[in-house]
């Protein structure tokens, strides 16, 4: 799932459902057609800009916070993107190793 459309749907339909939402009570709250607002889920259309403020009101979240889709990204992406960072940057990797610490 690399499709922006489709990863910031999913992100859309990932925090109506936590916020207990069906489409239809979201789009009404957004003042959008729940058909749009399938559409935008599905990956089949990416709102304009007014449409994407109005969802994200609606949803009480910034707007930016609908682009935060890393959790979609496959756990082998993930940490190559990780261990690149790591290499090029001594100070992260000791952070990285302390936070792991912690966790372990």
């Amino acid at each position: 799932m690399n499709n922006i459309k489709q990863m910031l749907g999913k992100r859309i339909k990932e925090i109506r459902k936590r916020a207990g939402l069906t489409q239809e009570k979201l789009a009404e709250l957004a003042g959008i057609e729940t058909p749009s607002l399938s559409n935008i889920e599905n990956g089949k259309n990416y709102p304009n800009y007014e449409t994407l403020e109005k969802i994200s009101s609606a949803l009480n979240v910034r707007p930016f916070e609908l682009y935060l889709f890393e959790h979609f990204m496959p756990k082998d992406q993930l940490i190559g993107e990780m261990m690149v960072s790591m290499q090029n940057n001594e100070v992260l990797t000791q952070k990285m190793y302390q936070y792991f610490l912690c966790i372990k």
